[in-house]
């Protein structure tokens, strides 16, 4: 809105003015000769302000291109030769030159928009968090300290374990845990015992 507004008012006074060059009393100004009357290397503060900072002194190296009303010959040649390139071509390569270069432009703008939205969705991937600190800080308890975890064991595990026995829990942790190794002269049906907990060999399914 604020451009709209400023473009709306920069219209209205380039009309206004308009008007004025264009009315009867208004003399031409290409009849009229611009001239510098004062020249200094040092800095002016008044053309400071008066051109917003633009031009800080008013000397003879900047006077030629402050006040010039044509363009540099060099241009003006390249102008020229622009111009009469233009009216070579016919109205059909005219229009096939536009349309493949709004082609060009438009998939210029396509590759744009398409990295901006990569680079966008990738920064979000990267600012994504992948984990939950509360799951993962629960599961670090439950195996190091066995928080969270049943005493129960499931029916026809073998061996009853009474639960009024003091640590019973804390050896069906250690006991499942264990890994069994089968000793030199012991027998093959042999199992062994672990507090009156009875652990599965190696060949059988366990807990």
């Amino acid at each position: 809105p604020s451009v709209l507004d400023s473009f709306a008012l920069l219209s209205g006074q380039l009309n206004t003015l308009n008007k004025v060059l264009k009315h009867e009393k208004t003399p031409l100004l290409r009849n009229q000769v611009i001239i510098p009357l004062v020249l200094s290397p040092d800095r002016d503060e008044e053309i400071m302000r008066q051109t917003e900072g633009r031009v800080p002194v008013f000397s003879h190296e900047v006077v030629p291109d402050h006040l010039r009303t044509k363009p540099d010959p060099e241009v003006e040649e390249q102008e020229k030769q622009l111009i009469t390139d233009a009216a070579r071509i016919s109205p059909d390569v005219a229009q096939k030159q536009i349309q493949s270069l709004n082609k060009m432009c438009s998939n210029l703008l396509e590759k744009i928009s398409k990295e901006e939205r990569e680079s966008e969705s990738g920064g979000l991937r990267q600012n994504k968090q992948t984990f939950n600190p509360a799951d993962t800080n629960a599961l670090v308890a439950a195996v190091a300290f066995g928080k969270g975890l049943s005493n129960r064991r499931p029916p026809g595990s073998g061996g009853a374990v009474q639960t009024g026995q003091p640590g019973a829990a804390a050896i069906i942790a250690g006991a499942s845990g264990m890994q069994q190794v089968p000793m030199s002269g012991a027998p093959a049906q042999q199992q062994p015992m672990l507090a009156g907990v009875q652990i599965a060999q190696a060949g059988q399914p366990g807990k």
